[in-house]
């Protein structure tokens, strides 16, 4: 009951964010982790728009890509069990106006804490909300970022 009205709060949040206007800025981050090859995934999704004012890149450039992956690479960082993990890039795509960026930390064995420092936009952005949906051995933790809370921790 408590995970749900957590979540029920996150989207009730989310939504009356979403009617306050066109200056709503936001990321979403999705964290899966796979016991096989113990790994985590991370998917995130952009606004192409707001991404391309913080590189000033324009979207249809060739190396638009390339600069949102370098760019997330350095306004994101992972520390898992208090030791600092490294990122890679395993892809990206653009769909209509969304940007999907997927990259991984592998050799994760066991999570205690998990701390992530999100500050994709939040130099550009003053209402930037970054949100972080965590999936562990099943359990669902959800991170929240925005400029004066940039760095988040949990514990499983």
């Amino acid at each position: 009951m408590k995970k749900f009205l957590h979540i029920t709060g996150i989207l009730a949040v989310l939504m009356m964010m979403s009617f306050a206007g066109a200056d709503f800025y936001s990321s979403m981050t999705k964290v899966d982790y796979v016991e096989g090859s113990k790994t985590l995934k991370f998917t995130t999704k952009m606004n192409k728009s707001h991404i391309s004012d913080a590189i000033k890149i324009d979207p249809a450039t060739a190396g638009f890509e390339a600069e949102v992956k370098k760019y997330v690479n350095n306004n994101f960082d992972l520390y898992v069990n208090g030791g600092a993990k490294t990122l890679t890039f395993t892809g990206s795509q653009i769909n209509g106006e969304s940007v999907w960026v997927y990259f991984e930390a592998g050799g994760v064995s066991d999570i205690k804490t998990l701390k992530i420092k999100n500050t994709i936009m939040l130099g550009t952005f003053p209402k930037q909300f970054n949100l972080v949906n965590i999936a562990y051995k099943g359990n669902q933790k959800t991170m929240n970022f925005q400029r004066g809370k940039e760095v988040n921790e949990v514990s499983f």
